[in-house]
């Protein structure tokens, strides 16, 4: 069953090909809030910002539980959006040890993008 219109990221918006992990993986920067860890690297050449999601397969070896984490954090993400500055590239990896509900996954994801935000506001000044 296909998810309702509106209720899913565009393909253009997420991040795929080996090349741009690498450049993301190789230049980002890192950090992390909660119980999400980052890796952001600006100035994709993109008029929009692109995401990708990790949750690994160690901590969680069911792939219901690894999808249903992954759906909540692209849903927080697609939420939150547009705190984020155009042209910014970021993947999010899942570093808590147990299935958080999607309240604490939200509030975590609000303060990575609000801090992005807020620093790109002031680099711009």
């Amino acid at each position: 069953m296909a998810p309702a219109p509106g209720h899913t990221l565009p393909k253009r918006e997420r991040i795929s090909g080996q090349t741009s992990f690498a450049r993301l993986v190789k230049g980002g920067r890192y950090g992390s809030e909660g119980c999400l860890k980052f890796c952001i690297l600006e100035g994709n050449g993109l008029e929009f910002s692109r995401m990708a999601v990790s949750v690994p397969k160690r901590a969680f070896h069911r792939a219901v539980k690894r999808n249903l984490l992954k759906r909540r954090i692209r849903e927080s993400y697609r939420l939150q959006k547009e705190l984020l500055p155009p042209g910014v590239d970021i993947l999010f990896i899942y570093i808590s040890k147990e299935v958080l509900p999607f309240a604490d996954i939200s509030a975590a994801m609000g303060k990575i993008l609000s801090s992005i935000g807020r620093k790109s506001n002031e680099q711009s000044r």
